[in-house]
């Protein structure tokens, strides 16, 4: 607070002759009162300043603060990401390191692993591994990942997601010719997945394996599984569920349902978003940006995304790997690990 003061100039009386000595200590006294007076104003305009002063450093200091601790919180979490990448990393060269070659390919031109496995296992126990299929339409042969131990095998696997070493964050052709390592984690890609589910005479079902991050595991199955051509974006079609982990691919509303729906990524977007899509309360253009450039069959974003980010931790669930009709206490099971694997259907029609 500032000290009031009064400011008023004083003058001396212009007195014509010789002064006396009362006129002379008169303005004396008003020189002195002059000179106090600006000393008081002085005063006051002095200390008024210093206080906007303080109050001002004082908000700078403040703010100064606030921005390195947000400084600091974004270098921790950088740290802390950045540990992670290199535990994972080490996991990985440690893996290989012990194990270079986990899987050898089995030169063998079948149709697909159900195939492989009804052609050969006759012969002989048909171990787990990579195989080389070569589906009717398809104008190559390619190598599949077949799990031969899994109720009964015969498991042609589509994905698998174990370690967050392989990013999923994609652009549409690399999720339409596939990518990642076959012994470790990998997208197959849709072409190849189109080729093996539209064979002649025959369908296909669809097995979801999923592990929690406290070692919980649930699946769903769907007892039919196709996709359409290119032209169409690959839309996903699905036969009847079951399982323990809940449907999530239909969801609970119509709005959820995502069968039926086409292939979407970044930089194809066909997620049903027009213009956006409200999720958590925020606006969204894109389920593939909101999912950070991860691609799937969104429909307005739904319950299910198995190419999510491994082991999210940011704001939203919904960007990482999520199955929400997976829950506990009425909240959506964190996932681990997940594989999605394909089977023929043994269709007296067919056979």
């Amino acid at each position: 607070m500032s000290v009031p003061y009064l400011n008023v100039v004083l003058k001396c009386p212009k007195l014509s002759g010789k002064k006396s000595v009362l006129e002379l200590a008169f303005c004396r006294y008003i020189f002195c009162a002059n000179k106090v007076n600006k000393h008081i104003s002085f005063k006051g305009n002095l200390q008024s300043s210093l206080v906007e002063y303080a109050r001002s450093t004082k908000k700078l200091v403040r703010n100064m603060m606030d921005d390195q601790q947000s400084s600091l919180d974004y270098l921790s979490n950088q740290v802390n990401e950045l540990m992670n990448r290199v535990l994972l990393l080490n996991a990985e060269v440690l893996r290989k390191h012990l194990d270079p070659l986990p899987y050898k390919t089995v030169q063998s031109h079948g149709l697909d692993c159900t195939d492989i496995k009804d052609t050969i296992g006759s012969v002989s126990k048909t171990p787990s591994g990579l195989y080389i299929i070569h589906p009717e339409g398809s104008n190559y042969a390619f190598e599949v990942l077949c799990d031969m131990d899994f109720q009964g095998g015969g498991w042609t696997v589509l994905q698998k997601r174990t370690d967050g070493i392989i990013t999923f964050q994609r652009t549409w052709s690399e999720y339409l010719d596939g990518f990642g390592d076959l012994s470790g984690e990998f997208w197959i890609g849709l072409r190849k997945i189109f080729y093996i589910v539209n064979q002649k005479a025959t369908t296909f079902s669809l097995y979801v394996d999923l592990e929690s991050e406290n070692d919980k595991h649930a699946y769903a199955s769907y007892d039919a599984f196709w996709i359409e051509d290119e032209a169409c974006s690959f839309k996903i079609h699905l036969g009847r569920y079951s399982g323990n982990a809940g449907d999530a691919f239909r969801g609970y509303r119509k709005e959820d349902n995502q069968n039926s729906m086409p292939f979407s990524t970044f930089d194809v977007d066909n997620d049903g978003c027009r213009p956006i899509c409200i999720i958590k309360e925020q606006p969204v253009k894109s389920c593939s940006n909101f999912s950070d450039n991860t691609g799937w069959w969104f429909n307005q974003c739904g319950l299910a995304n198995l190419n999510g980010i491994h082991r999210y931790t940011g704001r939203f669930l919904a960007t990482g790997i999520h199955w929400d009709t997976w829950t506990v206490n009425n909240k959506p099971v964190k996932i681990k690990s997940v594989s999605m694997k394909i089977r023929r259907n043994y269709d007296p029609y067919f056979h």
